[in-house]
């Protein structure tokens, strides 16, 4: 059962919006967000806020300025996801723009695991360049306590940039940027690894200035940066609070105004988009995706290579062989949400707490979307695991989990790891995702131990799906002006994009390629197109709906679409 309800738009606020000169419509959608004044939802570059507040900024700032210096070798260790992709390109773009000598690792998702291992160390010693003297690592390293020693054994520096959660212990490195460390008083909370990365590069800039190093050279343009800034905050699915937006509003600009890096316009041509009217949907549903299936069934050096080339010939090839993986992803995803389905109807999604699951043949990179789709579908936390794909891994399994609001799923785990010492080898992760890594035969145990943390924590109101809209749209803003006035904001996490409610009469309904359905909807004398997504039920004549507005484009024409995202009866 989905409980619909309509956020409220304090009338004060929403009169202070429309007072500064801000659309009607608009100042209802921003009130309702929590924007009380037009200062709030400014987006302009001058109202980031500023790097000195985040803990080990100066320091890593000083270190990189004495390594570039000093001519030494730098290493970046990224992470297989776009947020470590895109934090990784940037920190290669942004580095060499200021002379450093670096170069970069990924970890395989399939061979080492996650972040700065000792085995990853061992791989970076001996690397094609050499050993590096500094590593830099980028969207990981917060928990790799084991890494950073095995690194000082061999007389490598550390520098780690990471925005996850630390644990009890932090790694002994030379400097630590990250936002949620103990004693950081930045009040971003949630930028993504990428952002860190950005603001790491700006303190390292300021450090640089104060040195005189741009006495006879022309500074480097960060701003240039800010494209791949905005797609890994975007496809990382962090909150988007005030500074993210900003962010992910200037890269946006840069965009739409075609100053973008190659990779980021072959990605766009692959995926059938125009960057001049880019928008957030666009980063999360038509890049993201392409670029993560590197890491998810390949390699994610393919996806940042595609990001760092300035050969727009070269861009293209590489993003040509990431929208096939996507492609080959999306078959292997079908392939195991249809297993999925089979060991569901062994669970009863009505009274458990929490879903866990495992297939001996399920892909190891494709986990994480499966374990989204059945949480949306039973609105219940869920982990799938996959055999691990190593030999150093024989015998374990690894699972991806994805929740819903009402459970801190990474808290979850400590819990479960706390209760059963032994049981959970490693794990890590947010509020709203998480990996964890256990032994096959500890699945069974596993799954109760989740579900009895699941039962004690979620409330039963939790347990109910809710649908926040933004009420009715008047019928003169169902339009393609409006559909393009949302475009351009910034939606997302934390700051979602509006959903509108609606009774409309069923002319037509069709199924299209036996999974969409597309109906022709009247309200009053105007008509209107719409279309739900991976429903294939009928519906009834007369219905009421959720949707989002969007603009639908064939042969050349386009026209306002309603975008269901639910449907009942009127």
């Amino acid at each position: 059962m989905t409980h619909l309800l309509v956020r409220k738009a304090p009338p004060r606020a929403v009169w202070a919006l429309e007072q500064a000169g801000m659309h009607p419509l608009l100042a209802r959608l921003y009130a309702a967000r929590g924007i009380t004044s037009a200062e709030q939802a400014e987006t302009q570059f001058k109202h980031l806020l500023p790097p000195g507040n985040l803990k080990g900024i100066a320091e890593t700032a000083c270190l990189l300025a004495d390594a570039i210096a000093a001519k030494k070798r730098l290493l970046i260790v990224a992470d297989y996801d776009c947020d470590g992709a895109t934090a990784c390109a940037v920190g290669i773009r942004g580095l060499r723009g200021f002379g450093a000598e670096v170069d970069y690792l990924v970890p395989n998702r399939f061979k080492t695991g996650y972040g700065l291992s000792p085995e990853v160390v061992a791989i970076a010693a001996e690397g094609k360049f050499g050993k590096p003297d500094i590593i830099i690592t980028v969207d990981n390293g917060i928990a790799s306590i084991e890494g950073v020693a095995a690194a000082k054994r061999l007389g490598i520096t550390t520098i780690i940039t990471d925005h996850h959660l630390p644990g009890t212990e932090l790694p002994d490195a030379a400097a630590i940027v990250n936002p949620n460390q103990p004693g950081c008083r930045f009040e971003s909370k949630s930028i993504a690894g990428v952002g860190v990365m950005f603001y790491a590069l700006l303190a390292l800039r300021a450090e640089l200035r104060k040195r005189g190093a741009f006495a006879d050279a022309q500074e480097p343009n960060l701003a240039a940066l800010l494209d791949l800034v905005a797609l890994g905050t975007v496809a990382d699915v962090v909150k988007l609070d005030r500074n993210n937006r900003i962010l992910v509003a200037q890269g946006l600009a840069r965009m739409r105004a075609r100053a973008l890096c190659p990779g980021l316009r072959a990605l766009f041509r692959c995926a059938g988009r125009d960057p001049a009217s880019a928008s957030t949907f666009d980063l999360g549903f038509a890049l993201g995706p392409r670029l993560n299936a590197a890491g998810r069934l390949a390699d994610m050096s393919l996806g940042i290579e595609c990001l760092v080339t300035d050969d727009p010939a070269r861009a293209m090839n590489i993003a040509q062989e990431l929208d096939a993986l996507n492609r080959e992803r999306r078959g292997i995803e079908a392939d195991m949400r249809a297993d999925a389905d089979l060991h569901l109807q062994q669970i009863d999604g009505g009274t458990c707490s929490s879903v866990s699951l495992f297939d001996p043949n399920w892909h190891q990179g494709v986990i994480g979307i499966l374990a989204g789709r059945i949480k949306e579908q039973l609105h219940r936390p869920t982990f799938a695991f996959a055999r691990a794909d190593s030999a150093e891994a024989s015998g374990d399994l690894r699972g991806s989990g994805r929740s819903i609001p009402g459970l801190h799923l990474r808290d979850a785990l400590d819990l479960v790891s706390k209760r059963h010492p032994d049981l959970l080898k490693r794990f890590g992760g947010h509020a709203a995702a998480a990996g964890v890594t256990i032994a096959e035969a500890d699945f069974p145990l596993f799954a109760a131990a989740l579900e009895a943390v699941a039962r004690e924590l979620i409330s039963p109101n939790d347990l109910s799906r809710t649908l926040d809209s933004d009420g009715e749209l008047e019928g003169g803003y169902i339009s393609i002006a409006t559909a393009r006035l949302l475009q351009d904001q910034v939606w997302g996490q934390g700051f979602p994009q509006p959903l509108f409610e609606g009774v409309f009469q069923v002319e037509r309904q069709r199924i299209l390629k036996e999974q969409h359905l597309k109906l022709d909807l009247r309200a009053g004398p105007a008509r209107f197109e719409a279309i739900r997504f991976n429903f294939s039920e009928a519906v009834a004549d007369r219905i009421r709906v959720v949707y989002r507005l969007a603009i639908n484009e064939f042969n050349g024409l386009q026209s306002v679409q309603l975008m269901l995202e639910h449907i009942e009866p009127a």
